[in-house]
């Protein structure tokens, strides 16, 4: 997990970025944003296009061949962003629940599998 932040001339801080690195199954190395936050009032100011930014430099100098990010479908702001600097690739996420395991249903000799 690597991390970035942004600051005003005056030090303050204003955005963050969390980035990892991880092998894929098909492409060489993949970078995925998984966190992006830039203060309310910095909004609008290029701080989230500077932090994806230098993201992209640190992906590059890893050999990464992908960058990617995930976003709520409600969050207009950040898609116009993300729609303006990159793809939208047409894939959904889902989550499988990983919680306490269920305990599967005994195969009945009506399904049973030889």
């Amino acid at each position: 997990m690597h991390g970035l932040g942004a600051r005003t001339a005056d030090g303050r801080l204003v955005g963050i970025a969390h980035h990892l690195f991880h092998a894929h199954a098909w492409p060489a190395g993949s970078c995925y944003l998984q966190d992006l936050f830039v203060a309310e009032d910095a909004r609008g100011k290029g701080v989230a296009r500077a932090l994806i930014e230098e993201v992209a430099v640190k992906a590059r100098e890893r050999g990464a061949v992908r960058l990617y990010r995930t976003t709520q479908d409600h969050n207009a702001t950040a898609r116009a962003l993300y729609d303006r600097i990159a793809a939208f690739n047409g894939f959904i996420r889902y989550d499988y629940p990983l919680g306490a395991p269920q305990e599967a249903p005994s195969p009945s000799s009506s399904n049973r599998v030889s």
